[in-house]
């Protein structure tokens, strides 16, 4: 059973294109060849905050302005693709947007926040503990507290997902990298308001693994960190609204090592020559995992992000590994 209905998704996508284009999805044959497959990959490293983000934070502000018109503003967590988002979209509306980001966040994640007009706090060692700090700050602001997770983010980010099962052949298998859960959510709920029958795989990072544990053990499950050069997949408590909803509807979670990671941003750049973020190189590299049983298929991996700051992409294209302390 879908989230949303077909008809309300494309209500949806019909306010998020009002803002900004559909991004492109291409078949690679340099990356078809390495695996021995057919990779479709669906580029919201093309938006114009460089991550599928921007999409939930169309959908989520024009909600509020509706149900709140009174409230100030918005505050919320992020690592850094959430707050641009939630930004961008506040500001256009007239709102304020405090954002709060762990100590040692991405330099260049947090200028582009600002840059859309973001109130930037820094707060605690990690988005945990961020995102904790601005329900705390959020009723003495009169600002509403953006969740990582909502309804209308799901709604809104749900068009990637449309588009690119309109535009690509059938596909058997989509790979999606699990944060804090809008992403993958978003694709549940387009393919099961489509009715098809495509496995969505989820991917986390073996150094935050709390997605995976939890569905496992059939409820949530924290982990003490959350380690990984892969920061929008860097969550130690996992969602339990989303959890529900992929639990249930992804096939299996694929956890990938950052030398997996690393190894993905490589191939990326070197067969399609776009730049992709640790948690936009994490569902090729799951895949590239599961080549071999993936051979003769079509697949599809979601690009969500190309936002790494430029030493540490410099680094990963000198063959090196990120590593977080």
């Amino acid at each position: 059973m879908s989230l949303f209905s077909l008809e309300e998704l494309e209500t949806a996508a019909q306010l998020v294109y009002r803002h900004l284009s559909p991004t492109p999805q291409y078949a690679w044959p340099l990356l078809s060849q390495r695996l021995g497959l057919e990779v479709w990959v669906k580029h919201e490293n093309h938006t114009p905050t460089g991550a599928f983000k921007v999409r939930g934070g169309i959908t989520l502000v024009d909600w509020l302005c509706r149900e709140q018109p009174d409230c100030a503003g918005i505050i919320t967590a992020t690592r850094g693709n959430h707050g641009q988002s939630q930004a961008r979209a506040a500001s256009a509306r007239g709102l304020r947007a405090r954002i709060l980001v762990p100590h040692g966040n991405s330099v260049e994640k947090n200028l582009a926040m600002s840059a859309f007009g973001a109130e930037l706090v820094e707060f605690g060692d990690d988005f945990d503990a961020a995102r904790e700090e601005a329900g705390r700050q959020a009723a003495a602001e009169n600002l509403f507290p953006v969740p990582p997770f909502h309804r209308e983010l799901v709604r809104g980010i749900a068009s990637y997902a449309l588009e690119l099962f309109r535009a690509a052949p059938p596909l058997d298998a989509v790979y999606v990298p699990i944060g804090c859960g809008s992403g993958i959510c978003s694709v549940i709920t387009a393919r099961d308001a489509l009715g098809l029958d495509t496995e969505v795989i989820g991917v986390v990072s073996t150094e935050a693994m709390a997605a995976r544990l939890s569905v496992a053990a059939g409820r949530p499950v924290e982990t003490e960190s959350a380690n990984t050069f892969a920061d929008g997949i860097a969550v130690r408590v996992p969602v339990p609204e989303a959890l529900e909803i992929y639990a249930a509807g992804a096939s299996r979670i694929v956890a990938v090592s950052d030398d997996e990671i690393a190894e993905a941003i490589r191939v990326y750049f070197s067969d399609t020559h776009n730049a992709a973020e640790g948690a936009g190189a994490a569902p090729l590299a799951a895949l590239m995992q599961e080549r071999e049983s993936m051979q003769g298929k079509r697949a599809a991996v979601i690009l969500c992000g190309g936002n790494m700051d430029t030493d540490m992409f410099r680094q990963v294209l000198a063959g090196q590994t990120p590593r977080v302390a």
